[in-house]
């Protein structure tokens, strides 16, 4: 199992987000967690990654096997986990191509010095594969950049970081029909046995482009229902009064 989630119970200040929830993702699987606004999944998506705001109340984050409650952000990077924000933070002053090749640096840190030329080649095509000009490596990271080459530069992120899990929180919002299809094909092109990723959002849309092979449903803090693939347009067709109902919520 490369993520292993148990009874988890996170609160923030006061405020009881997650309520006990229990989620297992094997290597190279991809699944999607859905639900209404404030259910709890972007909460979920940050205390995977370590946010400082929320705590653990109970349960634990097991990774590869290892309790990772207790490591720092940076060192859940290094471990091989990644996070594709929901709003992605403007970096003044760091430009796209030293963002990307210092965090290359630390990601392959043991395997020796960097091949710069061979950065520059792996930056490129990852680029072209988003459909990114090749001038925003010298821009600062996300200054001036639209909400969809934002999200545009999360996926280049991811496909040079390579991660064993990423985990996508809601990046197909506010995209268009282009955007998405770009999006989704940089997922795709890392999907695979060492890949693995769980996709946030509220639609069916990214879905299409990016099948999942599991699909969970997420309602007051805890995940109530789980399928597969089917689920999704049961979702779309029926909404989710009728999962209140058959969980008695």
């Amino acid at each position: 199992m490369l993520l292993q989630i148990e009874n988890l119970h996170t609160r923030i200040e006061e405020k009881e987000i997650l309520k006990g929830v229990n989620l297992g993702i094997e290597r190279g699987e991809i699944h999607a967690l859905m639900g209404p606004n404030g259910s709890g999944k972007s909460t979920l998506a940050n205390v995977l990654l370590g946010h400082p705001s929320y705590t653990v109340a109970s349960g634990r984050i097991l990774f590869e096997g290892q309790d990772i409650l207790e490591a720092d952000p940076e060192d859940r990077a290094r471990l091989g986990m990644f996070l594709a924000f929901q709003y992605p933070v403007e970096v003044p002053g760091v430009t796209v191509g030293k963002f990307l090749k210092r965090s290359v640096e630390i990601l392959r840190d043991g395997e020796g010095p960097l091949n710069v030329n061979k950065f520059i080649e792996e930056l490129r095509a990852a680029m072209d594969t988003m459909g990114m000009d090749r001038s925003f490596i010298n821009r600062y990271l996300n200054e001036g950049f639209s909400g969809g080459e934002k999200k545009r530069m999360e996926i280049l992120q991811m496909l040079l970081f390579q991660p064993k899990l990423a985990i996508l929180d809601e990046t197909d919002s506010g995209l268009d029909i282009d955007a998405l299809r770009i999006v989704a094909q940089g997922v795709n092109r890392l999907r695979g046995d060492r890949f693995s990723a769980l996709i946030i959002t509220h639609y069916q849309r990214i879905l299409d482009y990016i099948k999942p092979d599991k699909v969970h449903i997420m309602i007051y803090g805890r995940i109530v229902l789980s399928g597969g693939a089917d689920l999704v347009g049961e979702l779309e067709s029926r909404g989710y009064d009728w999962i209140r109902e058959e969980v008695r919520l």
